[in-house]
């Protein structure tokens, strides 16, 4: 008599039986890794367009509005893209500008719409912001 292959309760059927859950989870994984992307300046876009475009991406969190500050700042998930966007009233405005970190270091650009006196002095202020640490 021959003995018939194991099927309910065996360790064989079980493994199996699991795979296709193991598969989809890592799927799911490789998914959630894929990095995002953000999008640079591209001066040659209004500034109100390129304003809404940006705030538009995904994974890209605002910081809490200051009513005393004339400017908006958003910032990547992972903390390695920034935007500055100009409201009335800010040196410059309007202008965008963006810091992206490339190793241990931050390299700043943007697009001076308005006053570029102004815009040289937020893009000093930007620049000061890379030295500062935390203490």
């Amino acid at each position: 008599m021959k003995t018939p292959l194991p099927l309910c309760g065996s360790k064989t059927l079980g493994v199996w039986a699991v795979l296709p859950a193991l598969l989809t989870l890592g799927a799911c994984a490789r998914q959630a890794e894929t990095p995002v992307t953000y999008l640079g300046v591209d001066c040659a876009r209004p500034f109100e367009a390129q304003a809404a475009a940006i705030v538009a991406q995904p994974a890209l969190v605002p910081a809490p509005e200051d009513p005393a500050e004339p400017y908006r700042f958003f910032s990547s998930a992972d903390g390695k893209t920034s935007y500055l966007i100009t409201k009335p009233g800010a040196p410059g405005h309007p202008a965008i500008m963006m810091q992206r970190a490339r190793g241990s270091d931050v390299v700043t650009t943007g697009c001076p719409y308005g006053d570029r006196k102004g815009y040289d002095e937020l893009h000093a202020y930007l620049d000061s912001l890379k030295h500062w640490t935390r203490r």
